[in-house]
């Protein structure tokens, strides 16, 4: 119910999961922690301090010397379903011209104005001639501030206004994360091969690697976003780090160069020069940024999305970690992989330890992000079928109506001749489809969402008192979830609607006439 702006197993035991029938991920072969060196236990422990934690983990997939020794999702986010990414798509863009490098249609060294003679402007700065693929890579155009904030939101013509945005810095010399420096990478991909970038990956990565399904936002020029956008399910994201650990290799065939692999993810640019030491040592975000990826303490390297969007590729330890999540701590969350994962890893087999393996598994099988609890003690009969009219809104909601049947909230929320409708579960995950976008970075943005809806959900309600009706709902192929506090005084409405990454900041409220 989202329209706001930019501003903000293993084992037999664990052949059920979150409550959903699970059928195990096949794509990969499977192994007991112990046999490929890791010990059960640990993994045992860091899923107990992701529960304490703050972050809240949807899913995780660790895979060591090619197999997986540990895989879960909490509910209601299961195996099959995607998980948008953020910035986690960079990395693929990144590939997308790997494979244009290696087709030789580009070379990182080409001008970015070459491909676009049409959409320059009146005036070329020597910057602005001066400007490399490469320098979109390494995130170092030069400009400064970031226009991602701007762009998406103000026109169309994407390519048009990021070739217009002054450049201060020499290209090359100067770090500043910029979302549309990715964007053109993708529109230069599709300048070169004639085909949006999702297609042009899918029978050189997608295919090859048995990802199904995937989807990429685009704008309204139709290109792929390139820097956000794409959905993937989480043994996807395991795959993409598999063959970076094995230097673009898959099944025995050499898809990407691996010189490519190398010089993609190796370091390019200091993104904090002149900070001590001291703090570049407890930062992953300090460790030196590659082609779209960013290196991380310990020798590793990773794709990294806004919220906690992971894939982990540790070449000395011959692992790879997948994760999606909500977090307001990218580093916390990252931080527990350190603590926890990384020292279980020994350069040997370990004994065989069944009892540590059926605790894991168990715990595995167990993870679940609690519904809200089961509170009947609202109004009840008053409610059912009754109807508020809304004065204007934020949302354009014009009404809301409620119906309460057994332990099911349905909500019917009417926008202009449109009404969708909502389940909620009393104690438990309803599940159900719904045509409101959900909380996004990028609601507003001038793109083409029509493909994403019916959005899947799930929705929980309770009664924190006899007036008060809370309503949860996950977006659960997204990192988001919404929250709407419904308070009743006699025929009068008023409610609050909290998307969780504001984290209680820039509530949005709605009133009965």
């Amino acid at each position: 119910m989202a329209r706001i702006t930019k501003s903000i197993a293993l084992a037999a035991l664990a052949c059920l999961f979150n409550c959903n029938i699970f059928a195990q991920t096949t794509a990969f072969q499977h192994s007991t922690p112990e046999a490929e060196g890791v010990a059960a236990a640990a993994i045992d422990s860091f899923l107990t301090a992701v529960g304490q934690s703050k972050n809240e983990f949807h899913s995780i997939m660790m895979l060591r010397h090619g197999k997986v020794i540990a895989e879960g999702w909490w509910n209601p986010y299961r195996a099959d379903l995607k998980h948008s990414l953020y910035s986690t798509s960079k990395s693929f863009t990144s590939t997308a011209i790997g494979f244009a490098v290696s087709e030789k249609r580009l070379k990182i060294t080409d001008k970015v104005i070459s491909f676009f003679p049409r959409s320059l402007p009146d005036t070329v700065s020597p910057y602005l001639a001066k400007l490399t693929i490469k320098d979109l890579l390494t995130m170092t155009a030069g400009m400064e501030p970031d226009p991602t904030s701007v762009i998406p939101f103000k026109t169309t013509d994407w390519v048009k206004a990021f070739l217009a945005t002054p450049i201060k810095h020499q290209p090359g010399t100067v770090f500043l994360y910029n979302t549309m420096a990715t964007f053109m990478l993708s529109a230069i991909v599709q300048k070169v091969t004639g085909e949006k970038e999702l297609d042009y990956l899918k029978p050189r990565l997608f295919d090859p690697l048995s990802i199904h399904g995937e989807d990429w936002e685009a704008n309204l020029q139709g290109i792929n976003t390139g820097g956000w956008g794409l959905r993937l399910k989480t043994e996807d994201l395991a795959k993409m780090g598999l063959f970076y650990l094995q230097k673009g290799k898959w099944k025995g065939m050499q898809l990407l160069p691996k010189e490519w692999v190398d010089e993609a993810t190796t370091f390019k640019i200091d993104q904090a020069p002149g900070v001590a030491q001291s703090k570049k040592d407890s930062s992953d975000w300090m460790q030196g940024y590659c082609y779209q990826f960013w290196r991380c303490r310990h020798n590793a390297f990773r794709a990294d999305g806004a919220f906690g969007q992971y894939i982990i590729v540790m070449p000395e330890q011959d692992a790879v970690i997948a994760i999606t999540c909500e977090t307001p701590n990218m580093q916390d969350e990252i931080n527990l992989v350190w603590k926890y994962l990384l020292p279980a890893m020994h350069p040997t087999a370990l004994a065989a330890n069944g009892d540590a393996d059926a605790l894991l598994n168990k715990h595995l099988a167990n993870l679940a992000l609690p519904p809200l609890p089961a509170a009947l003690i609202g109004p009840g009969g008053e409610l059912p079928d009754k109807n508020f009219s809304l004065k204007t809104n934020p949302l354009g909601v014009g009404s809301i109506k409620f119906n309460f049947r057994h332990d099911t909230c349905q909500l019917y929320l009417s926008v202009g001749s449109g009404i969708d409708k909502m389940s909620f579960g009393a104690g438990k995950w309803q599940e159900g489809l719904t045509s409101w976008p959900g909380p996004s970075l990028l609601n507003g943005a001038k793109e083409d969402f029509s493909f994403l809806a019916p959005y899947k959900v799930d929705g929980s309600y309770t009664w924190s008192d006899a007036s008060t009706l809370v309503l949860k709902l996950r977006y659960i192929e997204s990192p988001h979830s919404e929250t709407i506090t419904c308070h009743f005084n006699g025929d009068k409405l008023s409610a609050t609607v909290e998307y969780s990454f504001t984290y209680g900041q820039n509530k949005i409220k709605l009133e009965s006439q």
